[in-house]
């Protein structure tokens, strides 16, 4: 004889959920008419997807040379083993600059939601990122580097929310799991209208249990008006499915922001043509006298210019110190590239140069690599 299930049937259930139901129905229901009048009465203004915090002067930093440029010698030789999904293999080497001398092996493996890549210097520290897109809105990201030395080994976990007209991003580095610990910081950045974007960002830290420093950075974002065919790409999205919140590129950008510190950074980006990029940045530094030295009042100002050729780009800044760098990377197949840069500080009469070489095989076949969108058909 089986046994009676002790689970309650649906006949059961019935007469407490339409008790339930009747209970809250009443509140539940104007909150959802409330919220459901608030964004259609959003809708009107047109609002757009701001794109991130994290990404605000993302143009800024495709066209200045600061995550650009390095000093000494280079080789970067990667090899890629397959492109769906993609695996590739790469070797670095420098020598010269501040490193000395460094080499370092890597991994990167990827397809349409996973992106893992993985590496291992000369001295044993091995880095890994991870990111992880759930669906159209939701991304989990996940650093970690561990090292020898001591303070520098790090955990960094993060979450990205994409809606429509705003972006949520929560982060957290070397977490406490148990006592709470570590640096958590948390950013909002909505739409205000086609063109004006705001937000702000908080850091929590916690450096014992029981401890919090707050900070907390205002910012806001003005650009050019959205395209049409920005506008109308929640219309070309398949019936049945959520639009997919995307940033849109506008032809100028102008961002500020204010941090806790009392400083001030401005930025001004501008898409001359399909070819060239300008970009401005303004930043002050204010530093309160204190047992590292006297107080400083100071302000630096950043131009950059970057050109697109058919087979090269060209990177030149300027800033009011006077320091002039330049960065080319000269492309001589699809396979093999050259870059040389270099910068002169007028003020200190200092200079630094770097010379490198980018080379890419792949033991893929032509057909194959025809395929994968690799090599264009002859």
């Amino acid at each position: 004889m089986s046994e009676k299930s002790s689970v309650p049937g649906p006949t059961v259930l019935a007469p407490y959920l339409d008790a339930v139901t009747s209970v809250f129905h009443p509140i539940a229901h104007p909150l959802v008419n409330a919220s459901n009048r608030f964004n259609a009465w959003k809708e009107n203004f047109g609002l757009v997807q701001p794109g991130t915090v994290e990404g605000l002067t993302r143009e800024i930093s495709q066209v200045h040379l600061a995550n650009w440029f390095f000093e000494g010698a280079r080789a970067d030789v990667s090899k890629v083993i397959s492109a769906n999904p993609a695996f590739q293999l790469q070797h670095s080497f420098a020598l010269g600059g501040q490193s000395g001398g460094k080499y370092n092996f890597g991994a990167i493996w990827t397809n349409n939601q996973t992106f893992l890549q993985g590496g291992v210097d000369g001295s044993g520290a091995v880095t890994m990122r991870a990111n992880q897109n759930w669906d159209r809105r939701n991304t989990t990201k996940i650093q970690g580097q561990l090292t020898s030395e001591a303070g520098r080994s790090m955990l960094q976990a993060e979450h990205d929310i994409l809606g429509d007209h705003y972006s949520v991003n929560l982060k957290t580095i070397n977490p406490g799991v148990l006592d709470g610990t570590g640096i958590h910081i948390g950013s909002i950045f909505h739409s205000l209208s086609p063109r004006l974007s705001a937000g702000f960002e908080t850091v929590v830290h916690s450096q014992s249990p029981g401890a919090f420093e707050t900070a907390t950075s205002w910012m806001a974002k003005l650009t050019s008006l959205p395209s049409a065919s920005s506008l109308a790409s929640a219309a070309l999205t398949p019936v049945g499915q959520a639009p997919i919140p995307m940033p849109f590129n506008p032809s100028w950008t102008a961002t500020a922001q204010l941090q806790s510190t009392g400083n001030i950074q401005t930025t001004y980006y501008q898409k001359v043509s399909d070819k060239v990029d300008v970009a401005l940045d303004f930043q002050t530094v204010f530093q309160p006298e204190s047992m590292m030295g006297p107080a400083k009042r100071d302000a630096v100002a950043t131009l950059g210019a970057k050109y697109d050729f058919r087979l090269a780009t060209f990177r030149a800044q300027l800033d009011s110190t006077w320091k002039v760098g330049m960065l080319l990377e000269q492309r001589f197949t699809p396979a093999f590239a050259f870059l040389v840069g270099g910068e002169i500080d007028h003020k200190k009469n200092t200079s630094r140069f770097g010379v490198g070489i980018m080379i890419e095989s792949s033991s893929m076949t032509q057909e194959e690599m025809i395929a994968a969108g690799m090599l264009q058909p002859v």
